[in-house]
């Protein structure tokens, strides 16, 4: 080994070794250094050149050649240089002078990178204790810069920029905003978060709103960090007719989490009071597995949700639940409340308040007994405030003040078996019992009622699979039920079972009513039959028929001659309406989805078709649904409505959305919207048009404009790199 290359490597590793010891904190990370050639001048001066890589604490550095002298301890550093850390910061620059630990040290022609979003382009930099970067003559954009003259489409100048990496701040001093090269306004001083911290105290996204109930006015929303796990959004929103201030409150907890959101508003229309709305919610782990949920919805206006375009709702409910669930147990305990927003839909005769118990268990036992057994009980109440023991002029036969307690205990067993042919056969056995509480319950019902129900019914699939020689392959399922349900519904309000689906989902079910407040009795039958066919291309297409028989048609109790299912149930008569429900999924994300009710003339009871494409560029569906008149589901005349919303991507930075529901029964329009939205790597811009056709008593029709910007890099980052620019060779 030559003296001159020993001499080189003692160097070195003094060098490195003082390198070391200096960074006594984290001793594990030993630096490293890279180059094609290194070069001992003279006792006090080392050059190392030619792809020059150096790594320490967690830093990397890439440079041309760099120079290191003794006797100052520093570097000189010949560019293109490249300082990245572990933070995401990355600075570039044509020359700089550095000490040892790259810590503090002038660089020339810099330009700071951070999160792979910011771009900071100075004359020159300063590193300051490792912790500042002050640049001076400062350019700052997200925008994509190309080697063009043509300005980004937005820019901030300053005289000087100073990051604080500890607190993940820029700090701007006479700062300038443009737009390509045209000032907007100017601020002294200027602070903004860089993109790597998640939260920070400061302004939003403002947004620019008009219209024609609120009139025109500005949303300015002001984020505040109160700790680590806790934060506050309050949102200024002034309009020419109304003054409103919004807020979101956000805590997260060891164990969960919550967040409530609301507004309070005073404006020209109206009702001639302050006007807010609260709406909240939390969940939280507990001990042994239990797991608690509360959810609030409250206001004071019936209106005040609509009008400000807060929410849809027009019932709201209020809830506290504890659960658990476990493989073979589950229990429940919840209290809710019900406030009504509907016109003519009083919150006195409504069930406001209402209270449920359930716990269910199931066993396993073996030997020759074998299958299932579930054991269930469930406590259920609902409370009115009407104090009435007559009815009101809705004439549902019941009294309008009534309270109802109900508990049921069931116990229920089941065996499947596989038959020869594949044929799956299932027993099912068991008994109810129901017991039922009325208060103020008139003279059309009774006061205490218990019925004890037996039950049992045989449940027969078979799955028969083919494999075409196209490769598609094709399921055919038959099923069929054959079930008695004995006892008889007590005299009881009808409270809980008003509105029966009846669907693919309970074709074999003992009972279709909602709640157990009600039952089907006596023999009842159930047959059907699914086909799904999986193509090798990825297509899949299924179709589902059914219908259910009964001995008997099923009548209210209280001598009304009205049957327990509504004419639009597709149950009232002995054989139910047959039902048809199909879905066809392409490999293009095209999905149709129909279900329906037909009668023995074919001629729909209810009927429902989504239509859906859902892709990188569109996320478009469309809706049609048709209901029957029905009184009992609160229906007089018929529905038969159509709604279309989605959105689609027209080009690399445009995306076009769109809303629309449309009354075929009235021939008039519900609700409509559009809107336009522009995005690219440094700028998100959003402008939405919206129209309520509809009007009451209460409610007016109403038109609405918005208009959002948002600088992306700082307010929001850039998820989706399909919309950064490119830059044209």
């Amino acid at each position: 080994m030559s003296l001159y290359l020993r001499t080189a490597l003692i160097f070195l590793a003094t060098f490195f070794c003082t390198l070391q010891v200096t960074a006594q904190n984290r001793p594990e990370t030993p630096a490293i250094l890279v180059a094609d050639d290194v070069r001992l001048l003279d006792r006090d001066t080392l050059v190392a050149s030619g792809n020059v890589e150096a790594m320490y604490q967690g830093k990397r550095l890439h440079a041309q050649s760099i120079t290191y002298h003794r006797k100052s301890d520093s570097l000189t550093l010949t560019g293109p240089i490249s300082l990245q850390d572990d933070q995401g910061v990355l600075l570039l620059a044509s020359a700089a002078e550095i000490d040892r630990d790259l810590e503090n040290g002038i660089l020339r022609g810099a330009r700071m990178v951070l999160d792979d979003q910011v771009q900071l382009a100075a004359n020159h930099a300063a590193l300051v204790g490792g912790r500042y970067t002050q640049l001076y003559k400062v350019a700052v954009t997200s925008c994509r810069v190309c080697n063009s003259n043509k300005p980004p489409l937005w820019q901030i100048r300053a005289r000087k920029v100073v990051h604080d990496q500890e607190k993940q701040q820029l700090y701007f001093t006479d700062a300038q905003f443009l737009i390509y090269d045209t000032p907007v306004f100017y601020m002294p001083r200027l602070r903004l978060p860089d993109p790597t911290l998640k939260r920070a105290t400061g302004f939003l996204v403002p947004s620019v709103h008009n219209s024609s109930r609120l009139g025109s006015g500005i949303k300015l929303p002001f984020f505040i960090v109160i700790g680590d796990h806790k934060d506050l959004t309050l949102t200024p929103f002034l309009t020419t007719k109304s003054r409103t201030l919004e807020l979101r409150y956000r805590q997260a907890f060891r164990n969960g989490d919550i967040e409530f959101n609301g507004a309070v508003s005073d404006d020209d229309f109206g009702r001639d009071h302050t006007k807010f709305f609260v709406f909240g919610g939390g969940k939280f782990d507990l001990p042994a597995d239990f797991k608690l949920s509360f959810n609030i919805e409250a206001t004071n206006d019936d209106t005040y949700l609509l009008d400000y375009d807060f929410s849809d709702k027009d019932r709201l409910e209020s809830d506290i639940a504890i659960d658990r669930t476990r493989r073979d147990e589950f229990m429940r305990f919840a209290v809710s409340n019900f406030h009504s927003l509907r016109v003519n839909e009083p919150n006195s005769t409504l069930p406001t308040l209402v209270g449920n118990a359930e716990y269910e268990r199931r066993l396993h036992p073996g030997g020759a007994f074998g299958g299932e057994l579930r054991f269930a009980a469930a406590l259920h109440s609902h409370y009115r405030t009407s104090d009435l023991n007559t009815d009101g002029a809705d004439f549902d036969l019941y009294a309008d003040g009534r309270d109802v307690t109900r508990f049921i205990t069931s116990a229920n067993w089941q065996r499947s078996f596989t038959l020869a042919g594949g044929l799956r056969a299932q027993v099912l056995t068991g008994v109810d019992l129901d017991s039922f509480q009325i208060s103020q319950a008139g003279i059309t019902s009774r006061s205490n009622v218990t019925r004890v129900t037996p039950s049992g019914a045989i449940r027969l699939r078979w799955p028969l699979l083919k494999i075409a020689g196209s490769g598609a392959s094709h399921v055919i399922e038959p099923m069929a039920q054959l079930a008695w349900v004995g006892g008889s519904n007590p005299n009881v309000p009808n409270d809980e079972s008003t509105q029966v689906e009846f669907d693919e989902g309970n074709l074999l079910s003992l009972s279709h009513f909602p709640s157990p407040d009600r039952r089907e009795r006596g023999v009842i039958a159930a047959y059907g039959a699914s086909w799904t066919r999986f193509d090798p291309k990825g297509w899949q297409t299924s179709l589902v028929f059914g219908q259910v028989i009964r001995d008997q048609t099923l009548f209210e109790p209280n001598g009304s001659g009205f049957t327990s299912f509504t004419s639009s149930s597709g149950l009232q008569s002995k054989s139910s309406d047959y039902l048809l429900a199909g879905q066809i999924k392409t490999t293009n994300g095209i999905t149709i989805t129909g279900r329906g009710l037909f009668d023995e003339g074919l001629s729909a009871t209810k009927a429902e078709t989504r239509a859906s494409w859902n892709n990188k560029l569109a996320d478009i569906g469309a809706t049609y649904i048709w209901l029957q008149k029905d009184n009992f589901e609160g229906r007089p005349v018929s529905v038969s409505e159509w709604a279309i919303d989605g959105s689609y991507r027209v080009a690399q930075h445009w995306t076009a959305s769109a809303d629309w529901r449309y009354d075929l029964a009235t021939n008039k329009s519900v609700r409509a919207g559009l809107g336009m939205k522009y995005t690219n790597e440094c700028v998100d811009i959003s402008f939405s048009a919206s129209r309520r056709f509809t009007s009451s008593t209460i409610l007016r029709k109403s038109t609405s404009f918005s208009v959002t910007v948002g600088i992306r890099g700082f307010s929001s980052r850039t998820q989706d790199k399909s919309f950064v620019r490119s830059c044209r060779k």
